[in-house]
């Protein structure tokens, strides 16, 4: 079945502003070197139009991950992140889609911005998927738990990055 995720935010800034902090190039290698990982990485990029997409690398090292994700998958990981954002009419809607070195599974993800007064509301919920007989669910709600965590951490980057460039 998957574990679920969801985050819930906000931005005090106008949408234009917080779709640049969220995809924009500048702003996107900024969050990968504060939060990137090891070998951490801008793979590809285009924007044409009101659609954006891009591919990010972040690594994990293996003394960081938890013991069983280590019994299963020696050495580092490589996360791909793929990303594509497009106007929504009213937002922008962000599709995720991650797939992690040597683990049979993926995470996949929405993400809407909706601006709401002063404020951008975001809104991500997905799933993560670990095809791993007997450990899959376990590994499933680690993982889930660390993405959780980690938009937890671009989003308050995100928030930081407006009130410095907005």
């Amino acid at each position: 079945m998957g574990s679920r995720i969801e985050h819930r935010t906000e931005f005090s800034a106008g949408l234009a502003a917080v779709v640049a902090a969220v995809s924009g190039e500048e702003a996107l290698q900024a969050r990968l070197e504060e939060l990137g990982g090891d070998n951490a990485k801008l793979l590809s990029y285009t924007a044409n139009g009101d659609v954006v997409r891009f591919e990010l690398q972040h690594g994990i090292n293996a003394a960081r991950l938890p013991q069983a994700v280590r019994a299963l998958h020696k050495g580092d990981l490589i996360v791909r992140r793929n990303e594509e954002w497009r106007s929504s009419g009213d937002g922008y809607v962000g599709t995720i889609d991650v797939n992690v070195s040597g683990v049979p599974g993926e995470i996949a993800a929405r993400t809407s911005l909706k601006p709401e007064g002063e404020h951008v509301r975001s809104l991500t919920d997905g799933e993560v998927t670990v095809r791993i007989p007997l450990f899959g669910g376990k590994i499933e709600s680690v993982v889930a738990e660390q993405v959780t965590t980690l938009l937890r951490r671009e989003a308050e980057f995100t928030a930081r990055w407006l009130a410095e460039h907005a």
